[in-house]
């Protein structure tokens, strides 16, 4: 079946349909009375919250399978998801968390809004992952650091999710495995709107996420649209990353395993044109759609690139770039993407690794020239 992101396929509805959505998070359920229902024999247990109420209590309450559901309304403070198999469910963007300068628990002394946290030993080995953990249909707001940031899961679901105007990442999932990232909006974060990573602050080999899947999501006036840093074995699909000084960032460096064994495909990346300063580990970005960096055996197809520019050394369509430690990408696999409007190249190959080919792309303008 020929996905309906590929090149060879009208694209005016898709991008229409996508752009119209990029601010909207649906609202899936009614409003709910504030309250907790009570256990039941039947099954799990829905603890029914309003503004004003723990959800903190509820949430340290709530046992596998059971469901803390939040009214429309403002929820002060950060909240920490730590029990296996529990849904932490809102009404849309109308639920929103927010921060509360009095919180004193340790989500809200990281700076975080919402933390799903597992245990990890001191050298950041997993040791107990919280497993099954579901997070739908809510907002996160103006926190300092992350928005969601979840780390040592496994089988974690964000859905639906509106994380924006947070500090560093909208949506962080750090050394979890198998994790679903699906129709999320995440906007005008410091950093990424969505990071996936072995860890933020550690180095080290990649992280085999075991199928980690983002899709479907929106992700708009971010530093990076979508980074992956040092991780293995993903699929991104479906995603619109626009407006960001970067839109998707695949990145490695010289650890073992490499980041890679990867797949991007299927995503409407235009137009990431804002201007983001340098740091110390990375050249300012600017225009910039897709960019591999130190990688190995990343397939990149079917997605639509178009309207970049900038003067960053990283700017333009498609580019292969050497890592920060001068790790270049090896078997990257560019092919049948639909690329136009970039500056200064629909593709760019700016660190010549082994085995990187380029096959099928529409496009007008390649560095070296001959890639299109």
């Amino acid at each position: 079946m020929t996905s309906p992101f590929a090149p060879a396929r009208p694209r005016t509805r898709l991008v229409a349909a996508l752009f119209a959505t990029a601010a909207v998070v649906p609202t899936v359920l009614a409003a709910t009375p504030a309250a907790t229902a009570p256990a039941t024999a039947a099954g799990p247990t829905v603890h029914r919250l309003g503004p004003g109420a723990s959800v903190q209590a509820a949430l340290d309450a709530a046992r596998p399978g059971d469901v803390v559901e939040l009214a429309e309304g403002r929820y002060p403070g950060s909240v920490t998801l730590a029990t296996d198999g529990v849904t932490l469910r809102g009404q849309g963007s109308r639920t929103v968390l927010v921060p509360d300068p009095a919180d004193t628990g340790a989500c809200a002394k990281a700076g975080n809004g919402l933390c799903v946290t597992g245990v990890a030993d001191d050298r950041g080995a997993p040791v107990r992952p919280v497993s099954g953990a579901v997070v739908e249909s809510l907002a996160v707001a103006g926190f300092a650091k992350n928005g969601v940031s979840a780390a040592v899961t496994d089988r974690l679901t964000v859905r639906q999710v509106s994380s924006h105007d947070n500090g560093l990442q909208g949506i962080s999932v750090e050394m979890s495995t198998r994790t679903v990232l699906t129709d999320n909006e995440a906007r005008d974060n410091g950093q990424a709107g969505i990071f996936v990573a072995n860890w933020f602050d550690r180095k080290g080999g990649a992280l085999e996420t075991r199928g980690t899947e983002v899709s479907e999501n929106r992700l708009t006036g971010n530093r990076i649209g979508l980074q992956l840093r040092r991780v293995r074995d993903l699929t991104v699909t479906a995603n619109l990353a626009s407006g960001n000084c970067g839109g998707v960032f695949v990145v490695g460096d010289d650890g073992v395993p490499r980041a890679g064994a990867l797949t991007v495909r299927d995503n409407v990346v235009r137009a990431n044109n804002r201007y983001c300063a340098p740091n110390p580990r990375l050249d300012a970005v600017q225009g910039t759609g897709i960019l591999l960096t130190g990688t190995e055996d990343v397939t990149v197809s079917g997605n639509l690139v178009a309207d970049h520019s900038g003067d960053s050394p990283m700017s333009g369509g498609i580019v292969l770039y050497p890592s920060v430690v001068g790790a270049p990408n090896t078997r990257a696999d560019v092919t049948g993407n639909a690329l136009h409007d970039n500056l200064p190249a629909d593709l760019a190959d700016r660190d010549h690794g082994a085995g990187n080919s380029f096959t099928a792309n529409a496009c007008s303008s390649s560095q070296p020239a001959g890639h299109c």
